[in-house]
């Protein structure tokens, strides 16, 4: 069954813009292509149906996932009829993408709450899928049915629809940006991302730099800032106390659960933002961390507004930097990205 609920994939996928579309036989491979999309910011990401026993790779890439990667978000595509979308339901499918909209499968998605996303080619099955409970209609294909001047015909009379058209969405910011600005809502990519030539090749590199350039672009085309805000705020211990005693106070005050590194202490509640405590007085002024969308765009973006900032931490699951100014108050900040 699948882990997110309908109202989480929704929202992840009004998030990011971007959702990668690809189907590949072998599982490392397949493996390696999702963790080249996520290493690039993508989380949603959608494995089509395309060939003979793909529900069996994709029941793999599931359970592999929910054990070394539980935030990524797998979905099914080319799925056109309730048989077969049963079977992918079964598997672990958080989200089911269709070329052609198929009632009864709509049916079967809204009693398991699992977002269906139809392919539709007009205002009419447009109209019978929202009927249905869709709330994000896939319009399949793109640039057939008229590319972004579609979707403003169809927005005039109907503003609540939500679009994401595949095929004939090219992976440049050209191509990018005319869909958003025309009002959609996301937009799959395929073989224009996940290119043939880089998975025979292996170069798992040149998907990630490229689906990163596409969250931007659709980030810059929809107004977003990339920097998102505050991610974590940093307090050091007074002489006569320790980083621990800190972190048990907030423990025991608010049930945030604790969370000790080498240097520091990081406690978390279940929502959104964390304190990082130092584990001894170091001298060192309090400090805030600034949580950014694209670690490269935030720093080159800083830098166009004259702002100077130190040598860059880089790891392969976070980027760090510090401003060298500090803010008015005397306060450090570093901005952050983290996988």
């Amino acid at each position: 069954m699948a882990r997110f609920s309908r109202l989480e994939v929704l929202n992840e996928i009004n998030r990011l813009g971007v959702i990668p579309v690809f189907y590949n036989s072998n599982f490392d491979t397949a493996r390696k292509i999702i963790d080249a999309c996520v290493a690039g910011g993508a989380r949603a990401i959608e494995f089509t149906n395309r060939g003979d026993n793909a529900y069996r790779v994709f029941s793999d890439l599931v359970m592999y996932y929910t054990r070394e990667a539980p935030e990524v978000i797998l979905g099914v595509g080319s799925v056109g009829d309730p048989g077969i979308g049963s079977i992918f339901l079964a598997s672990g499918a958080n989200f089911v993408v269709g070329s052609v909209f198929n009632p009864e499968l709509a049916k079967i998605c809204n009693r398991r709450k699992v977002t269906y996303c139809p392919g539709c080619g007009s205002a009419t099955e447009i109209s019978q899928a929202e009927e249905l409970g869709v709330e994000i209609v896939k319009v399949f294909p793109g640039d057939s049915v008229g590319g972004p001047k579609f979707v403003k015909s169809i927005l005039g009379p109907t503003p609540w629809t939500r679009i994401m058209p595949t095929g004939g969405v090219e992976a440049n910011e050209a191509s990018i940006t005319s869909w958003f600005k025309a009002g959609v809502a996301a937009v799959g990519i395929g073989s224009d991302l996940i290119r043939k030539d880089w998975v025979l090749a292996e170069n798992y590199a040149a998907i990630t730099e490229l689906t990163a350039k596409c969250l931007d672009w659709s980030r810059a085309a929809r107004g977003l800032n990339v920097f998102n805000g505050v991610e974590h705020v940093g307090l050091y211990p007074l002489a006569d106390h320790k980083g621990m005693e800190m972190a048990e106070w907030y423990q025991n005050t608010f049930g945030f659960e604790v969370k000790e590194g080498n240097s520091s202490i990081f406690v978390q509640g279940s929502g959104s933002g964390r304190i990082e405590i130092g584990k001894s007085a170091d001298g060192q002024p309090a400090h805030v961390a600034i949580s950014v969308s694209n670690f490269e765009t935030a720093v080159e973006t800083l830098m166009a507004r004259g702002i100077e900032l130190e040598t860059p931490i880089i790891k392969p699951t976070s980027k760090a930097v510090y401003l060298k100014q500090t803010d008015p108050a005397g306060h450090r900040v570093h901005l952050l990205w983290r996988k």
